[in-house]
């Protein structure tokens, strides 16, 4: 039995895309335990670029299956045109393939609309930034149990009357944020008609996954968004509203956690965030401008520019405690190339003194903390042919091994490019 988890250490966009359909060309399933469609995962395969958002990063292996779990939250329509899109480009046999949790909650209109309103309320000042998909007011419904789960779908007549409960607690809010309240059927019709094709998918995937790992197969736990967006460890009030730290992998799947081994923790080579929250790093100058553009930071699900800065160690080490990092998987090292002066996050001075650690509670206070960088020098060589680390330029090798050392963290994979094979791998933990 291998089973690994594949967690963002950072505020999300690290590159688990590539990262997962790597590592999953060993891998016989592929699981995503948490998020919605507010996490876009960019694969690039030979020349083509294919997003997804709710589908496992292993959907491109033809021999993997990939499971959508019960921690996540599912719009229904997003997912079939996603699956109906890959189908399009030549990928058949998605279905085949594809289990769904008859326990995941469903994405509805109603729960879009009160996002959208709500981030419209609130005004720039007071916004979360969040990609209103949706995803908030879905975790709403399923913490104060008013949700609709996947395998609600199965029974026509039990769907109408979760329907009927759910927009009567919502309506008062829908109201209040000026909306319009939506009819029971103009909700139900719509939604009996992607089940003709949902239902067929779903399944008891705690039953399944655990005795896929019983029999010995190589299981891969798919994170959405990052350490820092967890609900629970994340910068909040800032965050996403599901467990995106390691240990969400035995929640949102429903195995034990003992039938974890390896825990893969993705970084870039500097720092992102997209939405408002504290961002101690950011740059708003030519290096942040040139991290953007290079890096083509953008949202691969909403578009929106990623704020960019310098690779924080301190939350670097703060995801390594809370997730259980065995390993780093460090993306987009190329972006870097050309910079004449790197910096690195190693510290912070906060008013009880200096610390190595992330002061993530005194971050709620502008200027409370202060950045304390060390300087590297940069490098101009091209990397995207590199595919051991000795034949990386000396001083990529250095920043590389700086990170190691200071988070004493081994390294398992670099990425050198956006391409598969743009990779240095130096560990595989399904092998």
């Amino acid at each position: 039995m291998s089973a690994v988890v594949i967690v963002g250490a950072q505020w999300g966009d690290e590159g688990k895309g590539k990262v997962v359909d790597l590592y999953t060309e060993r891998a016989d399933w592929v699981i995503r335990y948490g998020g919605g469609p507010n996490a876009g995962h960019t694969l690039v395969v030979g020349d083509e670029k294919i997003v997804v958002r709710l589908l496992p990063s292993g959907i491109l292996r033809e021999g993997t299956r990939c499971v959508l779990g019960q921690g996540m939250v599912i719009d229904p329509a997003v997912l079939l045109s996603e699956i109906d899109e890959l189908v399009r480009r030549g990928r058949n046999g998605i279905e085949k393939r594809l289990l769904i949790s008859d326990r995941a909650h469903l994405i509805l209109p109603y729960h879009i609309t009160i996002d959208c309103l709500r981030e419209a309320k609130a005004a720039a000042c007071n916004a979360l930034g969040t990609t209103k998909k949706g995803i908030g007011p879905t975790y709403e419904d399923k913490a104060r149990r008013t949700g609709i789960r996947t395998g609600d779908l199965r029974d026509p007549v039990r769907l109408r009357e979760r329907i009927a409960l759910a927009i009567e607690a919502w309506a008062p809010t829908i109201v209040a944020l000026g909306g319009e309240v939506p009819e029971i059927d103009a909700i139900l019709k719509p939604l009996l008609e992607l089940a003709e094709r949902i239902v067929p998918l779903l399944s008891s995937v705690s039953l399944i996954v655990d005795k896929a790992l019983r029999d010995g197969a190589h299981v891969v736990f798919e994170g959405a968004q990052g350490t820092l967006l967890d609900i629970d460890h994340g910068t909040y009030p800032f965050v996403t509203s599901s467990s995106a730290v390691s240990g969400g992998a035995a929640i949102g799947v429903g195995v034990g956690p003992n039938r974890i081994r390896n825990i893969i923790g993705i970084t870039k080579a500097y720092t992102t965030r997209v939405g408002a929250g504290p961002f101690p790093t950011e740059l708003d100058d030519a290096d942040g401008i040139h991290l953007r553009e290079v890096g083509a930071e953008f949202g691969s699900v909403t578009g929106r520019p990623r704020r960019t800065g310098w690779l924080d160690l301190p939350a670097l080490r703060y995801a390594a405690r809370v997730d259980g990092i065995d390993g780093l998987a460090i993306t987009k090292l190329d972006v870097l190339t050309g910079m004449q002066r790197l910096r690195i996050c190693v510290a912070y001075d906060t008013p009880a003194g200096r610390t190595d650690d992330f002061p993530i509670d005194d971050m709620e206070v502008p200027g409370r903390i202060t950045p304390v960088y060390h300087d590297m020098n940069g490098w101009n060589e091209t990397l995207c042919n590199a595919r051991r680390l000795d034949s990386l330029p000396g001083k990529a090798r250095a920043y590389l091994d700086f990170i190691s050392e200071q988070t004493g963290i081994p390294l398992y994979l670099v990425s050198v490019g956006p391409k598969r094979d743009e990779t240095v791998m130096l560990h595989n933990p399904l092998i």
